[in-house]
């Protein structure tokens, strides 16, 4: 009995460290408003786990928020998706989006493979920077139970480089000639975040954040498809006896049926808003959460190469953006 309430102690403990850490973030957001609250509770679990020791009881509950919150913030981002809205980007640049995600996801890994970066790494980045940056690596660890230390890398990777691409591309696409429409279309296609699309768009103004959106949304859209995929992977990877894997992640059927809803019109405006609120939460509280795994010491032990591929494959999906961009301009 001692030991079960010691360990229940523990995990309310680790609970209560996410809830304080994801309040701090919004509140840092409201005075912030032009920083994502996901990127903040990042660098705020990272501040946190690199500051002072972290007790080891804490982690079960820090886990029950990477993992099992995460997953409800993710099916939650389907409320935002209108497939509506992706369908009249039109054809050409539904087409340029599949392209962006399959090049970049197929670029990555195998660069990746060329620096000898394991696979696990690799996929876990190649996810982050060609569909949704951290919310897709932490995405892609609910299918595979990756590595701690791989999750912690690739987060710190996507979010480096995707942060950025905050002022390069629209500075890139005022060089290049681009109007509105299309240098939003670009940042749509290319940048790794969903907040950082906007901030992006932001900056380049005119109706270039409207269009972002979308295209960027169209490429969150693929999320659901390729954490599929990589569910059977990992079915046909397990040995005999063993335990597989769903074929589909309960949390991507939820994505998907949330979409569903959103895009036949019957979820109601105040349902939506409150939805939006509790996912952005449960993605910041998640972030925290793994933000607490990225350690100094983690990034001298991995080495430069997972930021030589992260870097790689921000420049492969950029110009992926760029061509198709022009293609169907």
């Amino acid at each position: 009995m001692t030991i079960f309430n010691a360990q229940a102690s523990g995990t309310a403990a680790g609970l209560a460290l996410a809830g304080l850490g994801t309040a701090a973030a919004v509140a840092i957001n409201v005075v912030l408003p032009a920083v994502s609250p996901l990127l903040i509770a990042i660098i705020l679990g990272a501040v946190c786990a690199n500051a002072v020791t972290l007790p080891a009881a804490v982690k079960p509950g820090l886990a029950i928020v990477s993992k099992t919150v995460l997953r409800i913030g993710v099916a939650l981002l389907g409320l935002q998706l209108v497939l509506g809205d992706i369908l009249g980007l039109g054809f050409g640049v539904i087409v340029m989006v599949v392209v962006i995600v399959a090049g970049g996801l197929g670029g990555t890994l195998y660069i990746g493979k060329l620096l000898g970066i394991p696979f696990t790494q690799r996929l876990l980045i190649a996810c982050g920077s060609s569909i949704c940056g951290a919310a897709a690596v932490a995405a892609v660890d609910g299918v595979i139970d990756a590595d701690e230390e791989d999750v912690a890398a690739a987060i710190g990777c996507v979010v480096v480089f995707g942060t950025l691409m905050i002022p390069a591309l629209p500075f890139l696409a005022n060089v290049l000639g681009l109007s509105d429409a299309e240098a939003g279309m670009w940042a749509g296609g290319s940048i790794h975040e969903v907040a950082q699309v906007v901030a992006a768009g932001g900056v380049i103004g005119g109706s270039a954040l409207s269009v972002a959106v979308v295209v960027k949304l169209a490429r969150v859209v693929l999320l659901a498809p390729v954490l599929a995929v990589i569910s059977v992977r990992q079915r046909s990877a397990v040995g005999g006896g063993q335990k597989r894997p769903p074929l589909a992640p309960l949390f991507v059927l939820g994505f998907l049926a949330l979409v569903a809803l959103r895009s036949i019109g019957i979820v109601p405006p105040p349902v939506l808003d409150v939805g939006k609120e509790i996912q952005v939460i449960a993605l910041t509280g998640a972030m925290f959460a793994l933000g607490t795994g990225v350690r100094l010491s983690l990034f001298r032990s991995v080495g430069s190469r997972p930021f030589i591929l992260a870097a790689c494959a921000t420049v492969l999906v950029s110009v992926l953006g760029l061509g198709g961009v022009l293609a169907v301009s």
